[in-house]
């Protein structure tokens, strides 16, 4: 039963009352599992390039840059990077002083090799009175971590990945934010500006503000172009009510409701927000230094390439379906191409020619997004799928582990023998034919949240995270996918992820 007080809380949050009970309502139900037909392959479902293709890709992608089409760079960069530093967390908490799991010896080990050892070492002199190099020959182990992650040096602990040291330059090291901002010169500027959004949190935003001030400049200056970039934090309206087992509200310790942010599945919001026709998507941490770039570049362009001819093709019978009296072999033609290009496969032998053509025009008149997928690897994630739709059709979807029935042994094995692995690579055609933007949140699948176990001051509780941004949040969207090359995908999930040579 909620309360006045709890009616107050929810509604200076922007949340209403009937949101809430559908939350809760979900906790008890929980979420139905997708309904799979095959693991997208090569052979069904995955666009391979020859290089004569990828080659047309870039030329279209550059055309289209050149004819003042409006382009932004979607950064999602509100995630701490506590999780990347588990490991060291743990280190200063054992009971023991040196290192001794092969995790922390690979640290020590290789400690100078990391791209914010001169700023840790300057941590150290200043707070220790003693260099790494000191402090490790008299087995001080401990302190030099504490410098790593806590206020008193880096406060690493604390900080989005976004800010943290990764990439030695001779002009200095270089944060994941600086090598976004290089990305987005080197395929995503139009008209000789770049347009660079990223999604912070609260908390860090001054710091996020003021970091990018100090760089931005330098970045213009080398690639010869203007930035604009700009930010938003997720929206309180998307945060989710907390359960106790019993799918009650969960309370904090003075009474009030507890909300957790409902996951990147929010940033919907902020996505629809953006003033844009194309717009890329790429995780914070899946950055490489300059030396390694053309690739991830490249195939940027490429898959970019891909999205503004089949958009084109796709507006083309959309003006057509609008003219109406398309003739029969026409409509079958379109009913290729939409069965063909994204792979939405119907049963509408029945349907009359005006049905048909209202069929492929509801179809087709949606937002767009190519997604790079890369071979599977055995990293943890999301993967490429056909799955049924609740109208019986087919579709490409991104799908997490926790969408798919652990029981049903057919499914696990399309999961586990995939041949591919979606690492976040998107580029997004978000306006419609007639050049008006489409409303995004009308698109998401609500049906595929995910409820995780989590605790909160020793007690047990339920999260309720939101359809994931790639996954239902984008669920009504056409998708294609197409293969891009593993080196276009270098995330960064433990700080020991920095000593690989992608990252060196």
């Amino acid at each position: 039963m909620l309360s006045q007080q709890d009616l107050q809380q929810i509604a200076k949050k922007g949340i209403t009352e009937e949101q809430i009970n559908q939350q809760l309502n979900e906790f008890k139900t929980g979420f139905p599992y997708l309904k799979l037909k095959a693991a997208a392959s090569i052979e069904d479902g995955i666009v391979a390039t020859s290089e004569q293709d990828k080659q047309t890709y870039i030329s279209a992608w550059d055309q289209y840059k050149q004819q003042g089409h409006k382009i932004v760079k979607f950064v999602p960069a509100s995630g701490a990077a506590s999780r990347m530093f588990k490991d060291m967390f743990a280190f200063v908490d054992a009971d023991y002083d040196v290192p001794t799991t092969a995790f922390e010896k690979q640290y020590f080990d290789n400690i100078a090799n990391f791209a914010f050892y001169d700023e840790l070492d300057a941590a150290c002199r200043k707070n220790e009175g003693k260099s790494i190099k000191y402090l490790i020959q008299e087995g001080q182990y401990k302190k030099v971590v504490e410098n790593m992650l806590f206020e008193k040096g880096l406060n690493y602990g604390q900080l989005p990945k976004g800010m943290l040291l990764f990439h030695r330059y001779d002009e200095g090291a270089r944060t994941p934010m600086e090598e976004h901002l290089v990305e987005g010169a080197l395929y995503a500027a139009s008209g000789g500006q770049a347009n660079v959004h990223f999604t912070v949190s609260h908390e860090h935003m001054d710091m996020f503000k003021k970091r990018v001030e100090q760089k931005a400049d330098l970045y213009a200056q080398k690639y010869g172009i203007k930035y604009d970039i700009s930010f938003s934090e997720q929206k309180p309206s998307t945060d989710t009510i907390a359960a106790g087992p019993d799918n009650e509200p969960f309370r904090n310790d003075d009474g009030s409701l507890l909300f957790r942010p409902g996951g990147h599945g929010a940033l919907i919001e902020n996505l629809n927000e953006i003033d844009a026709d194309i717009i890329f998507i790429k995780n914070i941490d899946n950055v490489v230094p300059d030396r390694l770039k053309q690739e991830t570049v490249d195939y940027k362009q490429v898959i970019a390439g891909v999205l503004i001819q089949l958009q084109k093709l796709s507006f083309k019978y959309l003006e057509l379906l609008d003219k109406g009296n398309v003739e029969h072999d026409k409509l079958r033609e379109i009913q290729h191409f939409v069965e063909h290009a994204f792979c939405r496969r119907p049963d509408i032998q029945s349907l009359s020619d005006e049905e048909l053509a209202e069929y492929l025009k509801k179809k087709l008149n949606r937002p767009m997004r190519v997604c790079g997928v890369v071979k599977n690897v055995g990293e943890p994630g999301g993967g490429p799928f056909l799955t049924y739709n609740q109208d019986g059709t087919i579709s490409l979807q991104i799908l997490e582990s926790s969408q798919i029935d652990k029981n049903n042994q057919e499914y696990m094995q399309m999961f586990t023998q995939g041949t591919h692995f979606n690492p976040v690579d998107l580029v997004c055609a978000v306006k419609d034919y007639k050049g008006q933007p489409f409303n995004l949140p009308q698109f998401v699948d609500r049906s595929t949240g995910f409820i995780s176990s989590k605790s909160k001051n020793g007690k047990e509780l339920k999260a309720l995270e939101l359809p994931g941004l790639w996954n239902g949040a984008m669920s009504d969207w056409n998708t294609v996918f197409v293969e891009v090359p593993l080196g276009t995908f270098n995330p960064v999930k433990t700080v020991n992820d920095l000593l690989r040579p992608q990252h060196q």
